[in-house]
C-alpha cells in the first residue's frame, strides 16, 4: 500500500523553515544575543575634519570604544562642526575626557581618539537641556603644527622685511662708508703699533709703580687714622673744659656782680680820701722845698707889711 504525501504541508514547512533560518541568521549577523549598547556623545571641532568619514572608528587610549554616528556643521556657527559618537556603554567618559583627530599612518583616515579620565573625576553627564553630554576637545597635530608654521611664516615675513629696510641703498651706502673709516683706523693703529706698544709699556709701568704706592700709603693712611682719632679724642676733652669753664665763669658772673655791689661805694669813698691825702701831701712837699727848717722850728709868721698893724693880722 503506497503512502500519500501532503505537498501542501510540506511546502509551507519548508517555507517557514526557511523564514526561520533566514531570521536566525540576520540576528545572529546583527550580535543577536550579544549585541552592543552605545551611548551618545557630542564633540564640536573648531577645526576642519576632513578625512574624517561616518562610521570612523573613535578610540579610547588606542582601544576601539564606538564610532562617529553623524558629521554636521553647527547650524549657529559654520565654523564649527557638530560630531555625534555611538560609544559603547560601560566606557569611562569623564568630565576631563578630551577628544582629539588624528591619522591612521600614511593613509590619512582619520579617527578619534579620546584621552584622559583621571581616577578622582566624575562621569560625564549631559548638562541641562542639552540632548547629549559634550566631550571637550584639542586642536589636532595637524591644526597645530599649521599654526606654528602660520606663526613662523608671519616671523618670517617679517624679518624680512626688516632686513629689506636694513639692506637699502642708504644704509649700504652708509656701510661701505663706515667699513671705510674702520679700514683707515686699522691701517693708521698698523703704522702707529710701536708707539702704541711703548704706550702699553709706560701705562703697566705706571700701574706699577701706582700700585707700589698704593701699598706705601697704607701706613700713611694707617697713622693719619690714629691721628685723626686721637683729635677726636682731643676735641672730646677740649669739649668737656669748655663746658666746665662756662660753668666756672657762670659762677664768677654771679660772684663778681655782689662783690661789686658791696664793695664798690667803699672804694669810691677810699679814693676819694687817698686823693684828699694826695693834695695834702703835695703841699706839705712844696712848703719843704720852700722852707726845710719848717720842720724842724715850725712855720715862722709872715712879717706884717706897711700899714698892717697887729690888731687887724689875720689869725692862724
Amino acid at each position: 500500500m503506497e503512502t500519500k504525501v501532503n505537498y501542501a504541508v510540506v511546502g509551507a514547512f519548508v517555507l517557514v523553515l526557511g523564514a526561520v533560518l533566514v531570521a536566525a541568521t540576520l540576528w545572529l549577523a546583527s550580535g543577536g544575543a550579544f549585541q552592543k549598547k552605545y551611548d551618545l556623545y557630542l564633540a564640536i571641532e573648531d577645526e576642519s575634519v576632513a578625512g574624517l568619514n561616518l562610521n570612523a572608528p573613535v578610540k579610547y587610549n588606542g582601544v576601539d570604544v564606538g564610532k562617529v554616528r553623524q558629521i554636521q556643521l553647527d547650524p549657529s556657527n559654520p565654523e564649527r562642526v557638530n560630531l555625534i559618537f555611538a560609544i559603547e556603554r560601560g566606557t569611562p567618559i569623564k568630565e576631563d575626557t578630551v577628544a582629539v583627530l588624528k591619522t591612521q599612518g600614511l593613509t590619512g583616515i582619520a579617527y578619534v581618539e579620546l584621552s584622559g579620565g583621571a581616577d578622582h573625576a566624575p562621569l560625564l553627564r549631559a548638562a541641562e537641556g542639552s540632548e547629549y553630554p559634550l566631550i571637550r576637545t584639542k586642536p589636532s597635530l595637524s591644526a597645530r603644527l599649521e599654526n606654528v608654521l602660520s606663526s613662523v611664516l608671519a616671523k618670517l615675513d617679517s624679518t624680512s622685511n626688516n632686513l629689506n629696510a636694513i639692506l637699502s641703498a642708504e644704509n649700504q651706502a652708509a656701510f661701505k662708508s663706515t667699513l671705510a673709516d674702520l679700514a683707515s683706523v686699522a691701517h693708521t693703529i698698523a703704522e702707529r703699533k710701536e708707539t702704541i706698544d711703548a704706550g702699553l709699556i709706560d701705562a703697566a709701568r705706571t700701574m706699577k709703580h701706582s700700585a707700589q704706592a698704593s701699598a706705601g700709603l697704607e701706613p700713611l693712611i694707617a697713622r693719619l687714622g690714629r691721628s685723626a682719632d686721637a683729635v677726636e679724642k682731643m676735641g672730646n676733652e677740649v669739649a668737656k673744659t669748655s663746658a666746665s669753664a662756662g660753668q666756672t665763669i657762670n659762677s664768677l658772673g654771679s660772684d663778681a656782680s655782689r662783690f661789686t655791689a658791696e664793695t664798690l661805694p667803699q672804694l669810691e669813698r677810699l679814693l676819694g680820701e687817698l686823693s684828699a691825702l694826695t693834695t695834702s701831701l703835695r703841699r706839705l712837699s712844696e712848703q719843704t722845698e720852700r722852707d726845710p727848717s719848717g720842720l724842724l722850728f715850725g712855720h715862722r709868721p709872715v712879717p706884717e707889711g706897711p700899714g698892717e698893724s697887729s690888731r687887724g693880722a689875720r689869725k692862724p
